[in-house]
C-alpha cells in the first residue's frame, strides 16, 4: 500500500490472475478477471479477491500505469508462390491505416514515462518482419494497441487484410502442406499414377518400386 503500486483502474496481472482493478481496502484487492478461458484479455465476468501479502510475495505486471500501450503481434503466413514482397506492402499499409493515431500518441508519451521509468523506445511506429516457416513466407505485424482494445484492433486488421488479399490474384494464405514426387519424374506428383490405378490401368513396375519424398 505504500508503494503504490497501482491503482483502481489500472489492469494488472498478479499470482496468476490478470484483470483491472476494481477495488482496494486494507486486507485486499479486488480484480475483474480478464484471460484465463477467455481470448485477447477479454473480461471473464469473475471477481477475484487477492490478499494484500501477494505484494510483497509475487511480481506485479502493471499494463496501464506508466505507458498505457502493449505491443502486440499478427503472424501472417503466405505462400512461397505467393508475392510476398507485395503482400508485406499491403500489411504495411493496413497496419498503419488502423494503428498510426496510437503511434502518433504514444510518441507524444513516451518523455513523461522516460522520465519516470527507464522505458525507451527506438520507434513506435508499426513494422512487418519477415521470416521463413515449412509452409510460406512468415510475415508478422507489429503494433501498438490499447490493453482494452486488443482484440477490436486485431479483428480491424485481420478484416482488411482479408479484403485486400481478396484482390491480389497473386497472394495467397498458407497452411501445413505435403506435396509427394515420385522418384522417377521428380516433375510429376504421385497422386497421377494414383488416379490412374483408379481407372484400371496397371501400374509399371518403376512405379510400384519407385522411391518417394
Amino acid at each position: 500500500m505504500w508503494k503504490h503500486p497501482f491503482d483502481v483502474g489500472d489492469r494488472i496481472e498478479i499470482a496468476g490472475f490478470a484483470g483491472d482493478v476494481v477495488d482496494i481496502r486494507i486486507f485486499e484487492f479486488t480484480l475483474l478477471e480478464i484471460g484465463n478461458w477467455v481470448d485477447a484479455d477479454q473480461s471473464t465476468g469473475r471477481v477475484v479477491h487477492i490478499p494484500n501479502q501477494k505484494l510483497l510475495s509475487d511480481p506485479i505486471a502493471n499494463y496501464t500505469a506508466e505507458f498505457p500501450y502493449v505491443w502486440n503481434e499478427i503472424p501472417v503466413l503466405v505462400t512461397f508462390e505467393s508475392d510476398w514482397k507485395k503482400a508485406k506492402a499491403i500489411l504495411a499499409e493496413v497496419v498503419e491505416k488502423e494503428t498510426g493515431e496510437i503511434s502518433r500518441r504514444a510518441k507524444d508519451i513516451i518523455p513523461r514515462a522516460t522520465r519516470r521509468l527507464l522505458i525507451s523506445y527506438r520507434t513506435l511506429s508499426a513494422t512487418v518482419y519477415t521470416t521463413v516457416r515449412d509452409s510460406g513466407v512468415l510475415l508478422t505485424i507489429r503494433h501498438l494497441a490499447e490493453p482494452r482494445a486488443r482484440r477490436g484492433a486485431e479483428q480491424a486488421i485481420w478484416e482488411s487484410i482479408l479484403d485486400a488479399f481478396a484482390e491480389e490474384p497473386d497472394i495467397e494464405l498458407a497452411y501445413p502442406t505435403r506435396r509427394i514426387y515420385s522418384a522417377e519424374n521428380r516433375d510429376t506428383p504421385l497422386t497421377e499414377p494414383r488416379a490412374q490405378l483408379l481407372e484400371g490401368d496397371q501400374p509399371s513396375a518403376d512405379t510400384v518400386s519407385g522411391e518417394t519424398r
